[in-house]
């Protein structure tokens, strides 16, 4: 008889020893839905595993190497003996932010991990302590969006994270001043970590959201992230998400995103560092005249790949969307871009764009870039392109007759066709403090450091360019 038992890869293995070990543990503090929802996503997991190149959506980001990895998974609750600052600092000239940071999975300490309720109702802090507090709103948002058969990383995700970021905004409710800004941060070698974040803004709430994913070490390690975000009618939210984590780790990074009518979404991604990216943004517009608008930009050089997969899904009539992504490969490195946009039979008066643009600096880098339309309705405004190409020999050559080096020359053309995604960031500090970190990563100088990335950035001693960049 053949024999059909399945082999796994030495990380499944250790994800489901941890699993078996804690199951019961697990159960007793968990609501019976969420045990029910861990049960299956593992049997999905001991079913499936890991995704694969055969499948039609990871054929371009080959992680048997992170597979082969025997990593451990982190299960201390308050294992640090520092302040969270001496690990962290995070400064950024002019710009303020209300900090929450989960370490290795984890909040850093007790303390931080309560949540805080202000006097409007906007609660922020631990997932897991929200699961036990308020319970009405865990119960109504959590795990309602990621489907885990789709894959094996949302999947472990769900069978296996036990905490991370929750952020209520009431009705009708802007979280004024500060930008909440969450650190995810890594600073432990070999980890494998699973982590879940909740978001939820009621009607005409608005919310500024920085993402930040970090390490502080060049040990092996996987960071798997799950973010649920939900907008109610006439919710706005802004959401920079920023990536520096050393070329050893491997990050997937999944965002799903359900909006009611006449929401909006603006999204920011910038990847700067990272051996292995794959960022997932599902955004369902589920309501009439909702809208988003979600850019991207990532540099990467050596051997590193970058993997953007970007879906929006007009499900309602009077729908917006855009998707811009633009990208400066060197060396060896690769990426992936696929960008799906579905228009429902229904969603009449949608207006959809994508476009894709890279620019290759060897003949080693590739990209593989694949925009796709689904539409379904008639009448309809859409469009998806792509375009891979090097920097133009004609603007370098008028660069460099007035005067500029040809490494000046070549950054500046660089740094302008990254301007699309950088103008787009509408806080000041922030977009000085990324455009600065843009201008040092172009030039080889930025790389992760014992520090937040946001901190790379010298307002002493910013980087000047002596020419109008609108004139190139």
């Amino acid at each position: 008889m053949e024999n059909t038992k399945k082999t796994y890869y030495p990380l499944e293995n250790v994800l489901i020893k941890h699993f078996t070990e804690h199951a019961v543990e697990w159960e007793q503090s968990d609501p019976p839905e969420v045990t029910s929802q861990r049960k299956g996503a593992m049997d999905y997991f001991k079913e499936k595993g890991f995704p694969n190149l055969k499948m039609e959506k990871w054929r371009g980001t080959d992680l048997d190497a992170v597979y082969q990895e025997e990593l451990t998974v982190f299960d201390e609750e308050t294992p640090f003996d520092k302040k969270v600052d001496e690990i962290f600092e995070c400064e950024v000239h002019g710009f303020h932010t209300r900090m929450i940071s989960v370490l290795n999975g984890s909040f850093y300490s007790k303390e931080e991990a309560k949540l805080t309720v202000s006097p409007n109702g906007v609660i922020i802090g631990s997932l897991a302590r929200a699961q036990k507090e308020y319970p009405e709103i865990f119960e109504k948002y959590y795990g309602k969006l990621p489907n885990h058969i789709e894959d094996g990383f949302k999947a472990i995700n769900t069978a296996m994270a036990r905490d991370g970021a929750f952020v209520y905004i009431p009705d009708g409710v802007e979280l004024s001043g500060d930008t909440l800004q969450l650190i995810d941060i890594l600073n432990k070698p070999n980890l494998a970590v699973n982590t879940r974040n909740l978001i939820v803004l009621g009607k005409n709430a608005k919310l500024s959201f920085l993402h930040c994913d970090d390490s502080v070490n060049h040990h092996a390690g996987l960071i798997n992230t799950v973010s649920e975000i939900y907008l109610g009618e006439n919710a706005e939210l802004e959401l920079y998400k920023l990536q520096n984590i050393n070329d050893e780790t491997a990050l997937v990074n999944q965002v799903f995103i359900d909006q009611a009518a006449n929401s909006h979404v603006k999204i920011s991604m910038l990847t700067l560092n990272g051996g292995l990216i794959r960022n997932e943004v599902s955004d369902a517009l589920n309501g009439e005249g909702a809208s988003c608008d979600i850019r991207g930009l990532y540099l990467v050089d050596k051997e590193q790949h970058i993997d953007n997969h970007v879906s929006v899904l007009h499900n309602a009539p009077h729908c917006d969307s855009n998707q811009l992504f633009k990208g400066v490969l060197d060396n060896k490195a690769t990426g992936v871009f696929n960008g799906f946009t579905y228009v429902k039979k229904d969603a009449q008066q949608t207006n959809a764009f994508q476009r894709n643009s890279n620019i290759l600096l060897s003949d080693d880098a590739r990209i593989d870039a694949m925009p796709h339309l689904e539409i379904y309705a008639d009448d309809v405004k859409c469009g998806h392109g792509a375009s891979v190409g090097q920097l133009d020999e004609e603007a370098l050559f008028y660069l460099m007759q007035r005067g500029i080096p040809f490494a000046d020359a070549r950054m500046l053309l660089m740094y302008a066709f990254a301007d699309d995604i950088l103008k787009e960031v509408s806080i000041d500090a922030l977009r000085i403090t990324i455009e600065d970190m843009v201008k040092r990563r172009l030039r080889g100088e930025l790389s992760i450091c014992d520090r937040c990335v946001l901190h790379c950035s010298n307002p002493e001693q910013p980087i000047i360019f002596d020419i109008d960049l609108s004139k190139i």
